[in-house]
């Protein structure tokens, strides 16, 4: 099984997360009632929706992680699993993302939003993730 399949897998018991097709066409989705949550679209790549004011709040620490993958301007974040740590990493921000879209008003839909019931898009072909070890030797 793959870190994205156990991820999934986890998250899927998750209440307040339904599964389906992801609106980029590739992979599959979980989403709340009102938003796309988790785009998987490899073994290894999964999207995140956050909203803006969140990753604001936690840019820094984004940033600093190398399983993550920002892009600017979007309210998607790409998270690249290669160990059981970069799951649990995931795990934890799609429960800061589901208090995020359940928590935020209606209006606050951030930079790049389509409306609430469905995103701009997520990141899928706007990230090229390294392995690990390439990254270090660059």
């Amino acid at each position: 099984m793959t870190l994205a399949q156990r991820a999934f897998e986890r998250l899927h018991a998750w209440p307040d997360l339904s599964a389906g097709p992801a609106s980029c066409r590739t992979g599959r989705a979980l989403r709340s009632v009102r938003d796309e949550i988790v785009h998987f679209h490899s073994d290894r790549d999964v999207d995140l929706h956050l909203t803006h004011r969140a990753i604001q709040r936690f840019q820094y620490d984004l940033g600093g992680s190398t399983a993550i993958r920002l892009v600017p301007g979007s309210r998607w974040v790409t998270v690249h699993l290669d160990c059981d740590a970069d799951v649990d990493l995931l795990l934890s921000l799609t429960s800061i993302a589901l208090k995020a879209h359940q928590s935020r008003p209606p209006t606050d839909l951030g930079a790049g939003s389509s409306g609430p019931s469905g995103p701009a898009g997520c990141n899928y072909r706007r990230v090229t993730v390294l392995p690990r070890a390439a990254a270090e030797e660059a």
